[in-house]
């Protein structure tokens, strides 16, 4: 079959995994059988991912220990176990910390192609972890759909891993911790798959999945080299949060993004929010501290940072600790990747497409651009958040495919504008 050809297969698949359809092993479509998924508790509950050991002598990436577990949806079993592997990690602060990825395997042998696939769980409570809903748990219908692409994956032949990449804090959108469980969750699958560092791999998320893939990008070069990583799929992505929170503040679908933030910063920094939060704001972080994104992300309609501090603070910019922490996470800073990228953003507005921001991903492609990236920029005209994921699935499927088969890298570079200036914001 000519490369086209497999692209546009491996393309129609995600797309059709998307509406919740997997494919079988001899290339048809079916549903996938009815079941029961045995029960299994909470990860914070769940001794498996306690480590209690020092990890002195131990090494990125290292397995710390191993289990089979079920592969499916709720109320759905398949004839797929993954096995779930405890790693040794990076936090954002270089110390060494533990977290889970879930290994899957086709049903089809053949050459492995490794993705690592970052799904956008967004959460602060562990029953998010994607260890956890892979495996049947939870009723999150994103993680539900994505799963449903992470099938079309198996069904075309990939070995998947997938890292719960936020770490055991559950720390959201921390750039350069969620690309190091990334990178360290790739180097466990090789590991328990007894494959070599010269596997090719790519790297795809879309959204909170986003994070570890460009970041993952940028610091592999340094932090392992010895990874043969051919691509990496983006999409919307959140920059530079100091352009995203002005943009959900008061926002109907988005604005419940300002306290889960406030939660994960806290949690990775060490924020005082005592010293700036007020009454109500304290009482909303409380209430969304172990959310899902879908508890927490429309939940509160029309909802302003001003609203949850006390004077003379009126947004999240005026507070120092949080200028510096958001700085420390924009994307662009950690390195420049040296595999081709793919990175797409909606465009409901003319600003953003309802979250993230259109122009700032457009300023990221520019700089990689300026630094001799193959970059390929797409804006999905027209579309929100949600409604660009699935041609940015299709797309990058398409992307992946390509990148897997040798094809020559190719850029639009000369189409990308200027976008937004990324310097960071100063602190106050």
């Amino acid at each position: 079959m000519h490369t086209r050809s497999i692209n546009r297969r491996i393309a129609a698949l995600a797309v059709l995994t998307v509406l919740g359809i997997a494919a079988t092993s001899t290339g048809t479509v079916s549903a996938q059988p009815a079941g029961s998924v045995p029960a299994q508790p909470v990860p914070s509950a769940d001794p498996f991912y306690d480590w209690n050991e020092p990890l002195d002598g131990t090494a990125p990436g290292d397995v710390l220990r191993t289990r089979p577990m079920a592969y499916g949806a709720a109320n759905v079993s398949t004839p797929i176990t993954s096995t779930q592997v405890l790693y040794r990690t990076t936090n954002q602060q270089g110390a060494a910390v533990t977290t889970v990825a879930t290994v899957l395997r086709p049903l089809i042998p053949g050459p492995t192609k490794l993705i690592s696939f970052h799904t956008a769980y967004d959460g602060l409570g562990s029953e998010c972890d994607p260890s956890y809903t892979l495996s049947g748990h939870g009723n999150s219908q994103s993680a539900t759909v994505e799963q449903a692409v992470i099938t079309g994956y198996m069904a075309a032949g990939y070995t998947v891993v997938v890292p719960d990449y936020e770490g055991e804090e559950l720390e959201w959108t921390i750039g350069r911790q969620s690309a190091y469980a990334a990178l360290d969750g790739i180097r466990a699958a090789e590991r328990v798959l007894g494959l070599p560092s010269t596997t090719p791999v790519g790297l795809i998320g879309y959204s909170g999945g986003s994070v570890p893939t460009q970041w993952g990008a940028e610091v592999a070069p340094r932090y392992a080299p010895e990874l043969n990583i051919v691509g990496a799929a983006a999409g919307g992505l959140p920059v530079d949060l100091a352009h995203n929170l002005p943009y959900v503040s008061g926002s109907t679908d988005w604005a419940g993004v300002i306290p889960a933030l406030i939660v994960a910063y806290q949690r990775t920094y060490g924020l005082d929010t005592d010293a700036f939060l007020s009454d109500k704001g304290k009482q909303i972080v409380n209430a969304v501290q172990y959310d899902c994104i879908a508890g927490f992300a429309s939940d509160y309609p029309g909802l302003t940072d001003t609203e949850m501090l006390q004077p003379p603070y009126t947004s999240l910019l005026d507070i120092p600790e949080v200028v510096e922490a958001i700085d420390d996470n924009i994307m662009g800073s950690a390195g420049t990747p040296r595999v081709p990228v793919l990175l797409a953003v909606g465009d409901l507005d003319g600003i953003g497409d309802s979250v993230m921001i259109t122009a700032d991903v457009e300023g990221l492609a520019r700089e990689y651009c300026d630094r001799g990236v193959a970059v390929t920029y797409a804006r999905y005209d027209g579309l929100s958040h949600s409604q660009a994921f699935v041609p940015f699935q299709a797309q990058a499927a398409q992307f992946l495919a390509e990148r897997f088969a040798g094809a020559a890298p190719t850029n639009n570079c000369s189409v990308v504008g200027p976008g937004n200036d990324l310097s960071p914001t100063p602190i106050p």
